[in-house]
């Protein structure tokens, strides 16, 4: 008797591309949910059919089938404003069928070259950032498919040929990626692991970012605390808002010295007195010392990390 097959065993990080994978479909399904009830689940559906496909062609290439995903959300996002902008009326038919084309075409071009294309999507280091021009030249008649797509007064035509226009672009769009689906396999592959690469370098500067942002935290709150004590003290108004003068309460002063620490000036809620505001001046300039000083601290912990990794290299 043969001995059984042993069962077949998930790669290392299935679970984690799998959650995000889903999670950035959910996160963009609800940003285009205005687009129409069937259009969000299109994206989650499509999003998770290409996880499963490609999970199925390259068991241990979750880096292109993490990839792939995220191309396809932002495909579901630029297709949501071209959609809107140059066919206005195309019905909702003509829209679902124009979304699946570059989909459908994609997975089934991956799928015939299966093959020769294995050792790319199962990478686990990103080819040199120089080959990163060839690789998007399928972008190119692409982006010149949605220039002229919105260039042209295709949204004038009546609604009929709006939606026969619509899937004639995107059926040129699915031919483009058909055609060149070796550079797009290498581009979501080599863009997915950069971004690890990336957060990788962030993880090994956690502690100075958490300590930064703990010391920003305290600022807010102190100021908060300060300026609330001196509205409470106070027998006039100290803030003022559109409609007059506000009585500030702590969330609005923890608002107001969020939004003062960060320079950003909404205007809704203003300083009309003099110690008020130079107390808020000297929050902007602690905050830009404390900005300071945090880039610092975390290129300082970056170099002591980048030396540290120079020195074990040396020593194997």
């Amino acid at each position: 008797m043969s001995a059984a097959a042993p069962p077949r065993r998930l790669p290392q990080g299935w679970l984690r591309s799998v959650a995000m994978t889903l999670g950035f479909g959910l996160l963009v399904a609800g940003g285009v949910a205005d687009q129409g009830t069937i259009f969000p689940f299109m994206v989650i559906g499509v999003a998770a059919l290409g996880l499963g496909t490609l999970y199925l062609l390259f068991p241990h290439g979750l880096h292109f089938a993490f990839g792939t995903s995220a191309g396809l959300a932002v495909y579901a996002c630029l297709y949501a404003v071209m959609g809107r902008a140059g066919f206005p009326e195309a019905p909702g038919p003509a829209r679902a069928i124009a979304f699946l084309l570059p989909v459908f075409a994609f997975l089934v071009a991956v799928w015939r070259r299966r093959r020769t294309l294995r050792m790319v999507a199962e990478q686990e280091h990103p080819f040199d950032l120089g080959h990163l021009p060839r690789m998007a030249r399928w972008l190119v008649p692409v982006w010149a498919v949605g220039a002229f797509s919105l260039a042209l007064p295709v949204n004038r035509l009546p609604v009929f040929d709006q939606g026969a226009a619509l899937i004639g672009a995107m059926g040129v769009i699915a031919v483009i990626v058909a055609a060149s689906v070796g550079g797009v396999v290498r581009l979501l592959t080599d863009m997915a692991l950069i971004t690890e690469e990336l957060a990788g370098r962030a993880s090994r500067i956690l502690v100075p970012v958490v300590a930064f942002l703990a010391m920003y935290a305290m600022l807010v709150i102190v100021f908060a605390c300060l300026y609330r004590i001196a509205q409470g003290l106070s027998m006039v108004p100290l803030f003022h808002g559109p409609q007059g003068p506000v009585p500030l309460p702590f969330p609005d002063a923890l608002y107001f010295s969020l939004v003062t620490q960060a320079t950003v000036g909404y205007g809704d809620v203003t300083p009309h007195d003099d110690g008020i505001r130079l107390l808020t001046s000297i929050q902007v300039v602690a905050g830009q010392v404390l900005l300071l000083f945090g880039f610092a601290e975390i290129m300082r912990t970056r170099r002591v990390l980048g030396a540290d990794h120079g020195a074990r290299r040396q020593g194997d």
